[in-house]
């Protein structure tokens, strides 16, 4: 059984207004409480609305450009869904901004229909408050004219009943005893009338406090039932809202499912293949044989030299062990440099000559293609080589020797 305000918040003092004034702050407690439900899905709405432009942002900015095959649809479907949540909330965002719409719209209306009231009950009180000390003044007014009256009729009794009152002395006190008790009967008759006019007022008051009281309760009842509802239509936007989310994430589930590593892989291979095969080992060459023909085929080039010079600087060593035991060997002409004479170079490549040339190092075979010789042998040159290598012949064998190795005969 619902208890009712109209039987609930009355007051004991006639012109107190406790009552009313405690469903009156109830009320505003209650508008509070509508504030605050106000802020709350405001700060959701606005929370809801960042978070759904930051997942709108980070799903188009997010790559996986370089994803190929399988893992890539996966990819493309998991930013496709995130940026459908992000959307989702967005849409949850206005649609708790039209609950804040709404509950402000309901707090609007309760504060106009409320003010009604509190307007005619604070002028019925008012009334009330007013008639109630004029009530207060007349009845004063009226006991003191009683009393005067009664003082005067006993006072006048007495006169009359003294041996020495003079019937003048008499008649005056009757006449001041009539006046006091006139003035005490019209005293009265204002004290009657106060008391019937604030009697009205009180059933006016009562009256309206009732219905205030009513209406208030009916006001308390709704905005109850509007926070409640507000509260279970928000807890069901969130489940949805969750609902949706999954959905969206069971979306990218799937396509994970068929997401192939194999198939991923194959499709790599096959799009950037780079060939089925290893290269070719590096094979050993040897310098000399692959410059001998090139050499015989009157090529002019410079390959090899420094191998040779090397070769050259060995034959020197031991060439100056055997000047060491006082051999008499014709020496090369040398440079200003103290250098021992360059290799001649022929601006025409290279020379022919059968002149006889001596050999005044002593030269050992590195390869197929050269020729030993000693010290004190006379050779034939046949070629003069821009490399520094001749081709000479000696007892009808023919082979290259350093050109620094012989001197003109």
């Amino acid at each position: 059984m619902a208890l009712l305000f109209k039987d609930a918040f009355w007051g004991v003092d006639f012109i107190s207004n406790t009552g009313y004034e405690t469903i009156s702050m109830r009320l505003n407690d209650g508008r509070r409480t509508c504030k605050d439900m106000e802020e709350l899905l405001k700060m959701r709405a606005s929370a809801d609305e960042k978070y759904g432009k930051e997942l709108v942002g980070i799903a188009r900015k997010t790559g996986g450009l370089y994803e190929t095959c399988t893992l890539r649809t996966s990819f493309d479907e998991m930013k496709a869904q995130i940026e459908n949540v992000g959307n989702l909330h967005i849409q949850l965002s206005a649609s708790l901004k039209e609950e804040v719409k709404r509950m402000e719209e309901f707090r609007e209306r309760q504060k106009e229909q409320r003010k009604k009231f509190e307007v005619i009950v604070e002028k019925v009180q008012r009334t009330k408050v007013s008639l109630f000390k004029k009530t207060i003044d007349s009845k004063r007014s009226y006991d003191l004219r009683c009393r005067e009256a009664d003082e005067a009729e006993q006072t006048a009794e007495k006169t009359a009943n003294a041996p020495t009152a003079t019937p003048k002395q008499t008649e005056k006190m009757n006449n001041k005893s009539k006046q006091c008790r006139e003035a005490a009967v019209e005293a009265e008759k204002q004290y009657r009338l106060n008391i019937e006019q604030l009697d009205k007022t009180r059933q006016e008051w009562e009256s309206t406090h009732i219905n205030t009281c009513e209406i208030f309760q009916q006001q308390e009842e709704d905005r109850l039932s509007i926070l409640r509802n507000a509260l279970w239509v928000h807890c069901n936007h969130l489940s949805m809202q969750s609902v949706k989310d999954d959905e969206c994430y069971e979306a990218v589930r799937e396509t994970l499912e068929n997401c192939d590593i194999i198939a991923d892989l194959n499709s790599f291979v096959e799009l950037k293949s780079t060939g089925s095969t290893p290269p070719a080992p590096i094979e050993y060459e040897p310098y000399y044989e692959m410059n001998a023909g090139d050499n015989r085929n009157g090529s002019t080039g410079f390959v090899g030299v420094m191998k040779r010079f090397s070769n050259l600087l060995q034959s020197n060593s031991s060439i100056g062990s055997k000047n060491s035991n006082n051999e008499q060997v014709p020496q090369p002409s040398e440079n200003p440099s103290g250098v021992y004479a360059s290799i001649p170079v022929h601006p025409s490549g290279s020379q022919m000559s059968s002149d006889g040339y001596m050999v005044v190092y002593d030269y050992e075979a590195q390869g197929e293609d050269e020729l030993s010789v000693s010290v004190g042998e006379v050779v034939v040159v046949l070629e003069q080589g821009e490399d520094g290598w001749w081709t000479v012949k000696r007892n009808g064998v023919t082979g290259w020797v350093p050109g620094s190795y012989l001197a003109k005969a």
